[in-house]
């Protein structure tokens, strides 16, 4: 196999040593350190903490639409299958009771930066659906100007009306989800669509005026093999779309259940998962995409680039940013909020999440309000998880000093490079990021390791 220009090939040993289970930290501390005993007063607590704050800083709204017409058999999200749109309007009667318990806590506190629907399938809800929600979220907060209002689109069941609508109502950003355009891979993992759907989607988005458009892609899948993969990329590159997320499929049946119906011998190797990675990668940086993070490209031109070339990226559980706000409220079920240092998740069970707020409650399920501690960690996991790099400073390089003595088969091993008081990830670093990462994880030794995925 030629080797592929700018992407360093890890040695087998080196593949075999870094190849474990670890988080993929969309937060620290992680989802599993979160506790049964933080409840709905404890998120209420966290909410009016952050409604004394300036009532011009904005916040970041996230809103999970659960509904699908089909399950797609990788998925690892929170969805409710359906056929009948009609069974979205009890959904949307709580999520407006909802929006009201949250806005009565946080006082003045209304405008936002930071908009995001996903799911689920937010196009499963029909335009009047679609026109109520924005329409009620709208009389509770005031989006800004310059706002990324964003939402997850699947190309085979989002109509052009929708996006029509969508557009005039102020969303700016899609993300559509493709995963691979191979028959066989689509077939196995239960997600049917074709590269013509696609394009016409994209090509009428663009023509409404929408920006930073988004095409997700899972490389891990089973029937991946790199000829397949390779016309997948080609047909992505035809498109050029704003940016591309590709991610790393989780195999955890254990958990996930309906990962069973997938044929497991099917699932490619370990090298050959990353040779998947590494072809995407040489490809969409070889026609001029700027590598975001871990598993992100943009185009020069996108705000992302940008930020990253300032080392300013930002990520929360909506993906990366440059409009995270210091705090995000999620709504709907297991919305996961990040206010007023605590992470909160609601429910997930629909009757469970229908009780709670009908009764006037906040329907959270666990959480975790974060230490000083804590805090630091997560934002040396962040730089690194954004940017590739971070400033310890000096107290840090005291704070630190365990965490950088085991960073030094690391440093050995090519993945990073230490100068004073700063760390950066070398090219090689940044395919096990989530391995350094790990390092600074205080609670992981702890933790179940089986609850994570593979890091390759």
């Amino acid at each position: 196999m030629e080797p592929l220009p700018g992407v360093p090939r890890p040695t087998p040993e080196l593949l075999s040593r870094y190849d474990v289970s670890g988080p993929r930290y969309t937060s620290y501390p992680t989802a599993p350190e979160w506790r049964q005993d933080f409840g709905p007063e404890a998120l209420e607590a966290r909410l009016l903490s952050a409604g004394t704050r300036d009532s011009a800083e904005p916040l970041s709204l996230y809103i999970h639409l659960p509904f699908c017409h089909s399950l797609c058999w990788y998925c690892g999200c929170n969805v409710v299958i359906s056929k009948d749109t009609s069974a979205a309007d009890r959904y949307l009667d709580h999520l407006v009771m909802e929006l009201d318990l949250v806005t009565a806590r946080l006082g003045a506190r209304r405008s936002l930066s930071q908009i995001h629907w996903g799911g689920g399938t937010p196009t499963f809800l029909t335009e009047p659906q679609l026109e109520r929600l924005w329409t009620e979220l709208t009389r509770r907060f005031v989006p800004l100007t310059d706002a990324e209002v964003a939402i997850e689109v699947h190309p085979s069941v989002t109509t052009a009306g929708q996006l029509t609508l969508l557009r005039s109502l102020g969303f700016n950003r899609l993300s559509m989800g493709l995963q691979d355009f191979d028959p066989r891979v689509q077939e196995a993992t239960n997600r049917r669509q074709t590269p013509e759907r696609t394009r016409a989607l994209l090509e009428h988005a663009r023509a409404l005026g929408f920006t930073g458009v988004n095409f997700d892609l899972i490389y891990g899948l089973p029937y991946q093999e790199p000829e397949g993969w390779a016309r997948t990329l080609e047909t992505v590159l035809e498109m050029r779309p704003d940016r591309l997320a590709v991610y790393s499929f989780a195999f955890m049946p254990d958990v996930l259940k309906h990962q069973k119906r997938m044929p497991a011998e099917a699932l490619p190797t370990a090298p050959v998962k990353l040779e998947l990675f590494r072809s995407a990668y040489a490809a969409f940086v070889g026609v001029g995409y700027q590598a975001i993070g871990m598993d992100h490209f943009a185009v020069p031109e996108d705000e992302l680039a940008r930020a990253l070339s300032e080392r300013r990226l930002g990520r929360n559980f909506q993906g990366y940013t440059v409009k995270a706000a210091s705090d995000v409220v999620a709504l709907g079920s297991t919305g996961i909020s990040d206010v007023g240092g605590a992470y909160a998740q609601n429910v997930r069970p629909l009757p469970a999440y229908y009780e709670r707020v009908s009764r006037g409650r906040l329907a959270t399920e666990r959480g975790l309000l974060l230490t000083e501690d804590d805090r630091k960690r997560r934002a040396v996991i962040t730089q690194l998880m954004c940017n590739a790099w971070v400033d310890l400073g000096e107290d840090g390089v005291r704070d630190f000093a365990p965490e950088l003595e085991r960073l030094r088969r690391f440093e050995v091993d090519g993945l990073v490079v230490r100068s004073g008081t700063q760390l950066e990830l070398t090219a090689l670093g940044r395919l096990f990021v989530r391995n350094v990462a790990m390092v600074f994880d205080a609670r992981l030794a702890r933790a179940e390791r089986p609850r994570f995925s593979r890091t390759v």
